[in-house]
């Protein structure tokens, strides 16, 4: 399947990967800072978030042309079952 985001929806994508990669620069700083383990905890936390933000929102899109695929019938003869296997081994691997 391929990453199909309209303007508007790869835009936040694209903001939440940046911000991801900031705090993770962030954190690197703030360890090799030598700085309170629980401000880096807390730095890293938010890091996660946003990259699991960011792969809900990939999913959801693929999840929204999924469903438009077997409205249509156009899945290269991937039948349903098959579609909604792919669906949730990306949805576990976010977990």
């Amino acid at each position: 399947m391929e990453l199909e985001l309209d303007g508007t929806d790869l835009k936040a994508v694209l903001n939440r990967l940046r911000r991801a990669q900031g705090q993770i620069s962030g954190v690197i700083r703030m360890i090799e800072e030598g700085r309170d383990c629980e401000e880096v905890v807390t730095q890293l936390a938010a890091a996660s978030r946003a990259l699991d933000r960011a792969g809900f929102a990939i999913i959801a899109t693929g999840l929204q042309k999924c469903v438009a695929d077997i409205e249509s019938g156009r899945r290269n003869g991937e039948d349903a079952a098959a579609m909604r296997a792919r669906m949730e081994k990306l949805f576990l691997s976010l977990a």
